[in-house]
């Protein structure tokens, strides 16, 4: 994804499930590990089995979904007002060839007019194939040199923005601290938060929210996630009508 790790190169763009299979266990029940202090309803959340899931972008264009253990895909879609991510189109056919869960992601710049930067993530989404279940994501993890309050206006106006759109809330995506910093008055919007020191769905939510949809807890060596929801769980939070 164009988060946490897209700043630096990654490891393994050709990487197939079978290769991804060996590097980690994919579902199950996940355990906090020693050295992490578990509170009681987050403990509840991330004791039940989770559903495993996988984001992609330009990084690993030759991925192969079809030999894949995920149960639940996220690609990059769009970048700014002008960006389209060069996999996009194949990424997305070949999720819908696989019928697992898929959504499409943008990087947002809150230097940019949001409703401009949200006009053209709808534009490259709208112009692929479309099914009920298809999530959509905001992905905020710059700041641009705005303020808090920028920021988190930004935000709102893209997120109100897609929701008014689409009729779908869209997941709000970020790392655990920019989230618990500039995330305020969202959690309306179901979170999918990165944070890669805590065991698989180990966390306790940021700022206002009060449960989390996706963990990314890894970017090695492809970014890993798994979600308290089930795959007919996820696909309810997408779209309901195309």
């Amino acid at each position: 994804m164009a988060k946490l790790a897209e700043n630096r190169k990654r490891l393994g763009l050709a990487l197939g499930g079978a290769v991804l299979a060996a590097v980690t266990a994919v579902t199950g029940t996940a355990h906090a590990s020693t050295t992490d202090q578990v509170a009681p309803h987050e403990a509840a959340q991330h004791s039940s089995a989770l559903t495993y899931g996988l984001d992609i972008s330009h990084y690993e264009p030759l991925y192969d979904w079809s030999s894949s253990s995920a149960q639940f895909g996220i690609i990059k879609a769009t970048e700014g007002t002008d960006f389209v991510d060069s996999s996009f189109a194949r990424h997305w056919r070949e999720l819908g060839e696989k019928g697992i869960v898929r959504g499409a992601y943008h990087y947002g710049h809150p230097a940019d007019d949001p409703i401009a930067d949200a006009n053209h993530f709808l534009a490259a989404v709208n112009a692929q194939p479309a099914r009920a279940g298809d999530l959509l994501v905001l992905d905020l993890e710059t700041t641009d040199g705005k303020s808090v309050a920028e920021v988190n206006a930004w935000a709102k106006a893209w997120l109100s923005y897609v929701e008014n759109q689409t009729g779908t809330k869209p997941l709000f995506y970020s790392g655990w601290n920019f989230a618990d910093t500039y995330g305020h008055g969202l959690a309306q919007y179901p979170l999918w938060v990165a944070h890669y020191s805590r065991a698989k769905g180990a966390i306790t939510p940021p700022a206002d929210w009060k449960s989390w949809a996706i963990h990314q807890y890894t970017d090695v060596p492809i970014d890993q996630n798994v979600s308290a929801l089930t795959p007919d769980q996820l696909r309810a939070l997408g779209r309901q009508s195309v």
